[in-house]
């Protein structure tokens, strides 16, 4: 078992406010009224390759699946 040590804490020094200054927070600057409209976006049209990359991921998960109820049923 490890001994325990004995040493005391050092207290830290308390924070005082003399050598601080002030932060001043300025508000976020927002676009004209005119500009912050978002573009319509289709979003079947650009991310196409996505629906085909699940297909093809659902494939090869259905084909290992069936490849393990196979292996199990023959190894058992």
């Amino acid at each position: 078992m490890a001994k325990k040590s004995r040493r005391t804490r050092q207290q830290s020094a308390p924070v005082s406010g003399t050598g601080t200054q002030p932060v001043r927070i300025s508000r976020p600057i927002r676009p004209p009224a005119g500009e912050a409209q978002a573009k319509q976006v289709d979003f079947a049209k650009e991310y196409h390759y996505v629906v085909e990359d699940l297909k093809r991921i659902a494939i090869y998960a259905a084909g290992l699946f069936a490849l393990l109820i196979v292996l199990a049923i023959v190894l058992s």
